[in-house]
């Protein structure tokens, strides 16, 4: 049992200190919950449903036009039988380059690590150790009509 969103189109961020502007696709969302058959001999089909959980999975990609860097992400999803949830892998290129510099893989919500092509190992990221950072928003009035905060602003207030 499972629900799936398919996430099309592509989203722009800006990272304002360094002037970059990237333009990134995102992973498919899954809601999960599996049924487990149990028993030896099943006569009424005997299920114990697990816990829910949240699962990514697809491909995506990160490219900035300014750097001419990019990467290819896949967000894997568990296997009906054994595997690990929330596991990720990526690949990050240098502009014109066919072969990536940097490889990596964990988990998504998790501890990431990063293999270089110098052979070098490394924690990529931790995102459990990771600091919250209070987002940097342009105010409604400043806002295109079809950016998601003006776009959405009155489905929000009515949620609140």
């Amino acid at each position: 049992m499972s629900i799936g969103v398919h996430n099309i189109g592509q989203g722009c961020v800006t990272c304002l200190d360094h002037d970059e502007h990237y333009i990134l696709t995102f992973p498919n969302g899954y809601g999960r919950q599996v049924n487990a058959l149990t028993g030896i001999f099943i006569f009424n089909a005997l299920s114990i449903l697990t816990v829910p959980w949240i699962e990514l999975g697809g491909e995506c990609s990160i490219n900035c036009s300014k750097t001419g860097y990019n990467a290819s992400i896949v967000f894997h999803t568990k296997p009906f039988y054994g595997g690990k949830k929330h596991r990720v892998t990526a690949e990050i290129f240098s502009p014109n380059d066919k072969k990536p510099f940097c490889s990596i893989e964990g988990e998504w919500n998790g501890v990431m690590y990063a293999k270089y092509s110098t052979g070098e190992n490394a924690v990529f990221i931790d995102t459990k150790k990771m600091p919250t950072i209070k987002k940097k928003v342009r105010k409604l009035e400043d806002q295109d009509d079809f950016e998601s905060r003006c776009l959405w602003k009155d489905v929000t207030y009515n949620l609140k």
